[in-house]
């Protein structure tokens, strides 16, 4: 059967006819262009990263603080002792419990996007690692969802912290804004993105570490970004 096209998904092909890479200044005002679905649309990046050396293979798990967020809202549950709970409502997370937030996950009741957990209770979730690894919830020290200072971790993933994690072929996306933000806006949590991926270079391994990068909207189409020598 033919695949059929809205007038608004063949509009925004057509006017793509350059595919040579461009510099982020210059395609940011083409991805705006295409966003003319009535929501706000978000802006995405995307990158291919040289993730094997010979036999070894890497991969990259960190968290990026993009200085002017994402404009995504972030639902945060606190899973804490009693004597935090107060902390916790204080720190803006929608949820904060220990029994109760436990058995709901048990039950599969996830009704939040992040789930931070204080030193003193990962004992008790440890039997839920089956239910919140595949969703990418598990709390973690190194992405700073294992805590003590719960406001400053609340703080954290409510301002513009993200999570970014590589696939098994070397992909990593992120949003880094919506086409409300100013291009400056998206500009600098792009940079912050790109500096940060940099960083996570892997030792020992030779040559260009992003082998490319892409920019889209929710509904547009993708453009190939030049990258920063």
């Amino acid at each position: 059967m033919r695949t059929k096209y809205s007038k608004r998904y063949k509009k925004i092909h057509t006017d793509q006819k350059d595919k040579t890479p461009q510099k982020f200044e210059e395609v940011i005002s083409k991805v705006k262009k295409n966003c003319t679905t009535k929501f706000d649309e978000s802006i995405d990046v995307s990158f291919f990263l040289k993730l094997k050396k010979k036999k070894e293979e890497f991969n990259i798990r960190t968290i990026v603080n993009l200085p002017n967020g994402n404009g995504k809202k972030v639902k945060v549950a606190v899973l804490c002792e009693d004597s935090k709970v107060n902390e916790a409502k204080k720190s803006g997370a929608e949820l904060f419990d220990s029994e109760t937030l436990i058995n709901d996950i048990s039950q599969g009741k996830i009704n939040f996007n992040k789930l931070i957990a204080t030193p003193a209770m990962m004992s008790k979730i440890g039997k839920l690692g089956k239910i919140l690894g595949p969703k990418g919830l598990m709390p973690n020290p190194k992405l700073g969802t294992v805590t003590n200072d719960i406001l400053a971790g609340v703080k954290a993933l409510k301002s513009g912290q993200i999570e970014i994690k590589s696939d098994k072929d070397g992909n990593v996306g992120a949003s880094i804004g919506k086409k409300s933000f100013s291009d400056s806006k998206i500009k600098e949590n792009f940079e912050a993105l790109i500096q940060k991926i940099i960083k996570e270079k892997p030792a020992g391994l030779k040559g260009d570490f992003i082998r490319s990068a892409f920019i889209t909207s929710t509904m547009g189409i993708s453009f190939k970004l030049k990258l920063p020598k």
